[in-house]
């Protein structure tokens, strides 16, 4: 590489993206799909272009199909932040370009990774069995259970047996997603049951979820070879806020355990099950102190994950997961080929993230959370955090405000789920008219919302938590969608 060219078109670069955070807003949030094979020729070119030329065509080919996630009209799903200390340490780890996978290749990226993630832990205030330095420990009784799902919906179960754990080990490691973490998780549970009960039993594994915990546990499950019909998927209604029940929860697995299965996970523990607590949205606002009371009861889980890189300003791809037996991952996960041997490896002085996860290699993914820390620091990701949950507070009042909508389920966070009412009490007519409501403001361009199905009725989902957004985001945001919900209304 050629540090001079680096830095001169490092500059362009800066200013192309500087320019297109200053004229976001100017882009419709979503793209049109179908154009481009027409716009770009048909091969690569055999001789280098001009990066200006390239920085031409992304203005004007590939930036109008691009959903601009980081527009603070984009309402959909959930965030997926950057921010200036995200995008520094994305930009350092990339021109360092090392491939971490094992301590040897890099001991500052395996070492950083340690620290950094003991520093969110301790922001979180995880259990000390969590760190890389924690201690072990034993649990004998357990009084409660829970999970903080994928789409940021607490449940609770509170059960009474007895438990046991081997003490192990345990620490942070940043996955790619929450989707990688819990495979992890999920292989480390089976193997760890079948050491114990021998590998024919395979067959006879059982997985418990909510039928609201992310449908990334049921891929894990295929990928783990847990069969399909031992993956269950317990319903939820809004009797309980879509809560899980904890008598719904005993009463599969005493059928279960009946049957002569073996329960071995749950996304909430009992019976020995590993508890993977799946916080991915809703963990980032822990770290404040009225909302550390979500996850209360995270003593008696054996792994927890957050995505840095949704709520947290933290470039994607940034999942931080923790676990109380590094061991059980380890052992699940490990490959000693002769060419990775060392030995500070050998000896097991050091951390080998390439046993923690699923490929080999893995980027300098710690710089960008370290820096976020450093450059914001707790009390103004604190902040930042507050801001959108009283923003989605004010679009919550706007819907309670007007009678042609309702408000769908609890809001715990930032996220909203609401539904325009139909001028009759038929869930198949709603459900059109909200499908309608979704496309109509969808397709104007000025915000981009998403939408789920709770207790059969299509529901819109409404999630601050870009960077950019402001309160007048939201009340135009509300404006559009009242505008179109009248449309709606008079057609029906």
């Amino acid at each position: 590489m050629d540090a001079e060219q680096l830095r001169e078109y490092a500059h362009k670069m800066v200013d192309f993206i500087a320019d297109y955070y200053k004229n976001i807003e100017n882009f419709p949030v979503l793209s049109q799909p179908g154009y481009l094979r027409e716009l770009l020729p048909d091969s690569a070119p055999a001789k280098p272009e001009s990066l200006q030329d390239v920085l031409d065509d992304v203005q004007a080919k590939i930036l109008p199909g691009v959903t601009h996630w980081q527009s603070p009209d984009y309402f959909a799903y959930f965030p997926s932040n950057s921010s200036v200390a995200g995008f520094l340490g994305e930009m350092l780890s990339a021109g360092i370009n090392m491939v971490g996978f094992s301590w040897i290749t890099s001991p500052a990226a395996t070492e950083l990774e340690m620290i950094v993630l003991d520093w969110l832990a301790k922001a979180l205030k995880l259990p000390d069995e969590f760190l890389s330095t924690g201690i072990d420990s034993f649990f004998v009784h357990v009084e409660s259970c829970f999970l903080i799902s994928y789409f940021g919906i607490t449940f609770h179960a509170k059960l009474s047996m007895v438990g046991s754990r081997v003490p192990g080990q345990g620490g942070g490691v940043i996955q790619g997603t929450a989707s990688e973490a819990v495979l992890v998780v999920l292989l480390a549970a089976r193997d760890k049951v079948l050491r114990r009960v021998g590998k024919d039993a395979l067959g006879k594994l059982v997985a418990y979820s909510s039928d609201q915990t992310h449908s990334a546990l049921q891929k894990a499950c295929k990928i783990g070879g847990i069969h399909p019909e031992n993956c269950r998927v317990l319903k939820t209604d809004s009797s309980t806020e879509y809560a899980l029940s904890p008598e719904s929860l005993s009463e599969a697995i005493s059928r279960d355990i009946a049957s002569g299965l073996i329960p071995f996970f749950l996304c909430a523990t009992s019976n020995g099950l590993w508890f993977h607590i799946d916080a991915a949205y809703a963990g980032s606002a822990c770290i404040c102190p009225e909302f550390r009371h979500y996850i209360d009861g995270v003593e008696e889980a054996n792994s927890f994950n957050m995505n840095a890189h949704k709520w947290f300003l933290t470039n994607f791809d940034c999942s931080a997961l923790w676990v109380k037996e590094r061991n059980a991952l380890i052992e699940s996960l490990s490959t000693n080929p002769e060419f990775l041997k060392n030995k500070a490896s050998q000896g097991n002085m050091v951390v080998d993230y390439k046993d923690w996860q699923i490929p080999l290699g893995r980027r300098f993914r710690s710089l960008k959370l370290w820096m976020v820390l450093r450059l914001y620091g707790l009390e103004n990701l604190q902040a930042y955090i507050r801001n959108h949950i009283e923003l989605a507070k004010k679009f919550e009042e706007l819907v309670k405000l007007d009678p042609r909508f309702e408000v769908a389920a609890p809001r715990n966070f930032s996220l909203v789920c609401f539904r325009l009412l139909p001028t009759e009490n038929n869930v198949e007519c709603a459900n059109r008219l909200n499908r309608e409501l979704l496309d109509a403001v969808n397709s104007t361009g000025k915000l981009f919302i998403s939408h789920t199905v709770l207790s059969n009725k299509y529901v819109l989902r409404f999630a601050v938590g870009a960077p950019l957004t402001e309160e007048r985001h939201v009340f135009a945001a509300w404006k559009t969608l009242q505008e179109k919900a009248s449309a709606l209304l008079r057609k029906s």
